[in-house]
């Protein structure tokens, strides 16, 4: 142990609990970060987590600072741990006068040479004294704001509208398990590693969300009222939200037996004239791909959303990864005008996922947002979203057909036009009678497999997206005279930009451009970027540099070079950093 006072006052704090699945870990580390960010910080939370119910090591890690940060720290500062394997997992992460936590009936040990302050603390004890040992999460946090000079009122409101719906009395039984792991560390602990977090600079108004929580209110926003969806991580969480809210607005979420009988229904709502969308991730998108192809054969605009997950098969289903970059370009057999965009934060999801059902309509074609495991699961603070901001259009729909323009003939849903967008009819529209397949056809939807039909109808199709360049299909930052540039896309942003503010403040010259929309790809913006530097390197969570290739593929002709991860877990800020430092 560390003998001596230690006290630190911190620009911000990397806070860890952890324990075995079904213990309570994310409740913990939910309400420890969802009470930090009331406070005014600015947080980001990552919980890893394995692919059972119950049973193995979980942790939920959360970063509290004064600015804001979009990735987990490259440290610990406090580890609260259930058991020792959390200890034996985790300390090595702990920086030196780190603090461990641990409830005293595993007989809790640091490891020889941990240069940390271990306290043990009766978590179960005292949470049965406060009224169940299930609460020795809660004793576990009181014991933490202790460390931390807070109040234990900080979780108060957290509490309060947690357990509320259980009745008063779960609400004080909560709040007495966290005074009593306070006062335990008041009376019976020590000053050797007293922490301080500098006061926050924000009013505590931001929103604290996930990616696929803000997915969810995104589609709620632009009007959607079917989602059809097979649960599957990480996805899961956009459906699960959608059943709560969906109803009130006078829309229907449907479990469906399988991905394939999603993403057919959506096609069906959509043609319909419904604002439809489902969810999935890699397995489910492979499953889905003929009936993506049928949307645009069809040209029935629908939204789906990709979260990537650890592959191939099942893979590493609650790990993160970027490899299906190649399945949502290029994934459907034959060849059809498909839009995919790819947010980078919780904020972005909400906005581009509003975006997606514009566009969906706009051109009448499938948009998938392609998201990632750490943008969809992990929590962050979030600006006030600008509802007010938010406008929906919805392209050539016609609402009212004049017959007099028929000549008797039926409605043309796929006429020819200059930019290939034709007007689009829902059922019930008067003289909008057309027909539906998903074989080649004519105007009016009949089929028809000639040669010249074929060949005019494939390259109007194609020609909706043929030169097009969707505003903000990427962002920049860095130095004007930059040497490097440091290409990436989905939640690698976060690593990505801490690390260029570190290799900067050494005095390098490097800037990151950030790709947020796939399809189109953004050519001619990337390359006015990636043609002024002497070095790119691209940095994505895949074994093949897929991000790279694809730049190559569309026609980004300056050579890069690739820094990949793969091994299920996102980038931290100081790995990347050492592996761009010997690049740049």
């Amino acid at each position: 142990m560390i003998r001596g006072v230690t006290h630190r006052m911190l620009e911000e704090l990397s806070w860890k609990v952890g324990g075995q699945q079904g213990e309570g870990i994310d409740s913990t580390g939910e309400t420890f970060a969802t009470a930090l960010n009331r406070r005014g910080y600015y947080v980001y939370g990552y919980r890893h987590f394995s692919s059972r119910i119950k049973g193995g090591h979980t942790n939920y890690k959360v970063r509290v600072s004064t600015k804001r940060r979009l990735a987990s720290a490259d440290y610990l500062d406090i580890l609260i741990a259930f058991d020792q394997e959390s200890i034996d997992f985790n300390i090595k992460e702990l920086r030196p006068g780190g603090v461990v936590i641990a409830d005293e009936k595993f007989h809790p040990a640091l490891p020889e040479g941990a240069g940390a302050v271990l306290y043990t603390v009766p978590f179960t004890q005292l949470a049965e004294t406060a009224g169940s040992s299930i609460m020795k999460n809660m004793v576990a946090l009181g014991a933490s704001v202790y460390v931390l000079d807070l109040p234990v009122d900080i979780f108060a409101g957290v509490i309060h509208d947690t357990f509320a719906r259980k009745g008063q009395k779960v609400v004080d039984q909560n709040m007495e398990a966290i005074r009593q792991g306070y006062n335990y560390m008041k009376e019976h602990g020590d000053n050797r590693a007293k922490l301080q977090l500098k006061p926050a600079a924000g009013s505590g108004q931001h929103l604290f969300m996930m990616g696929n929580d803000a997915i969810g209110l995104g589609a709620l926003t632009a009007g959607c009222r079917v989602m059809a969806a097979y649960p599957i991580t990480p996805a899961s969480d956009i459906m699960e939200y959608l059943i709560k809210k969906m109803p009130k607005v006078g829309g229907v979420v449907v479990q469906t037996e399988d991905e394939i009988a999603a993403i057919n229904m959506i096609i069906g709502a959509a043609y319909g004239g419904a604002r439809a969308m489902t969810a999935t991730s890699g397995p489910g998108l492979s499953l889905m791909m003929e009936a993506i192809g049928l949307a645009g054969m069809t040209e029935t605009p629908v939204v789906i959303v990709d979260t990537q997950r650890g592959g191939p098969s099942t893979g590493l289903p609650t790990k993160h990864e970027q490899s299906d970059l190649y399945a949502v370009l290029f994934g459907n057999h034959g060849e059809i005008p498909k839009i995919v965009l790819a947010p980078s934060t919780a904020e972005e999801c909400f906005y581009e996922t509003v975006r997606a059902f514009n566009l969906a309509e706009q051109y009448q074609c499938p948009v998938i947002v392609i998201t990632d495991l750490a943008l969809s699961l992990a929590k962050q603070t979030v600006e006030p979203l600008r509802l007010e901001a938010v406008q929906i259009d919805r392209g050539k729909l016609v609402r009212e057909v004049d017959p007099s323009h028929l000549n008797g003939q039926l409605f043309k849903r796929y006429a020819f036009t200059e930019d290939g967008i034709s007007p689009r009819v829902i059922p019930g529209v008067k003289g909008g009678i057309h027909h539906v397949t998903g074989v080649e056809h004519n105007e009016v939807g009949r089929p028809d497999e000639s040669a010249a039909n074929r060949a005019r109808m494939m390259h109007k199709r194609l020609k909706k997206l043929e030169g097009v360049e969707l505003e903000g299909s990427l962002s920049f930052n860095g130095p004007e005279d930059y040497e490097t540039l440091i290409v990436g896309f989905g939640s690698s942003r976060g690593p990505i930009e801490e690390a260029v503010e570190r290799l900067n403040s050494e005095g390098r010259r490097v800037a990151h451009a950030h790709i947020k929309v796939l399809a189109p790809f953004p050519t001619k913006t990337l390359s006015t970027y990636t043609e002024k530097a002497h070095n790119v390197v691209v940095v994505e969570n895949n074994a093949t540099g897929q991000l790279s290739k694809i730049m190559k593929f569309f026609g980004i002709s300056v050579p890069t070079r690739s820094v990949t991860k793969f091994d299920g877990n996102p980038f931290l800020p100081g790995e990347l950093y050492q592996e761009l430092k010997g690049l740049v």
